[in-house]
């Protein structure tokens, strides 16, 4: 049986980030997708016009009957809006039997909230805790633990701070550092994993953290570890990035075609 992946996240009509993003990339990794809409947008690739939390009660009925149906190998979160959202999600997570990752969207590339300031502390709280992993950039890393992220060092330190306010597993990703963009992972067991890759210039990276949190939760529902699962999805973002087709007249999507490279070991 093919595996199954679910997103819960915001809807981009432009088709770079969000669920369309996610569930490219799901497609893209073999894996068959389902999607509940957290939230719409009216967006493109030079900006987004328009943000609308949805009612919780529907997300809530969308994904209570989905997975009455159908139990997905693992699941992502996006964008989620508002801390009622956060809190909800976080409820119907605490039963969830599959690995769940966590990307703590909070702002859009072109500078648009789309997660309310007291939904941050209810993210921390209730739902980061339950996550598989949990995947902030270093804005996001930088906004929970209340520092500058923007050394290699500094992003250690975070991680590290986020498991002691009781992460499971962090991945900061390293997109916004000085030099190369290195993600560190850091565990309970008190394990930091970096994993390398050459910084591609581009402009166009629209829904690459989207697109990346989706890719290591298509891996996981394939079965791959943790690890294995982020080494795999950081060459393919990096081979995505390279190869972005340019869409749009602002900052366009990644390359959700890009080949798969680098199989797991």
């Amino acid at each position: 049986m093919r595996p199954i992946a679910l997103t819960i996240a915001g809807s981009d009509p432009s088709g770079g980030a969000g669920i369309q993003a996610d569930l490219k990339t799901f497609h893209q990794h073999g894996v068959y997708g389902m999607a509940v809409i957290t939230l719409l947008t009216a967006q493109s690739t030079r900006g987004v016009t328009r943000v609308h939390t949805c009612a919780a009660d529907l997300v809530l009925e969308q994904l209570d009957v989905v997975l009455e149906d159908i139990v997905p190998g693992a699941a992502k979160t996006g964008a989620l809006g508002t801390a009622a959202m956060v809190s909800a999600i976080a409820e119907r997570a605490r039963h969830f039997t599959f690995p769940l990752v966590v990307d703590p969207v909070m702002i859009s590339k072109h500078g648009i909230l789309l997660l309310e300031p007291d939904a941050q502390a209810a993210i921390a709280t209730e739902l980061m805790p339950l996550a598989t992993l949990f995947t902030p950039n270093t804005h996001e890393a930088a906004a929970l633990v209340g520092r500058e992220v923007r050394t290699l060092e500094h992003a250690r330190a975070a991680a590290r701070s986020l498991i002691d306010r009781g992460a499971r597993a962090v991945l900061v990703k390293g997109g916004g550092l000085a030099g190369a963009p290195i993600d560190v992972l850091a565990t309970r067991d008190g394990t930091l994993v970096e994993f390398a890759a050459d910084r591609i210039e581009t402009r166009h990276t629209h829904g690459s953290g989207c697109t990346y949190s989706a890719a290591i939760t298509a891996q996981l529902a394939r079965g791959l570890a943790l690890d294995e699962a982020i080494r795999v999805s950081k060459a393919w973002l990096s081979e995505a990035l390279r190869s972005a087709p340019g869409i749009g007249g602002g900052v366009g999507p990644v390359d959700h075609f890009a080949e798969i490279r680098s199989l797991p070991r």
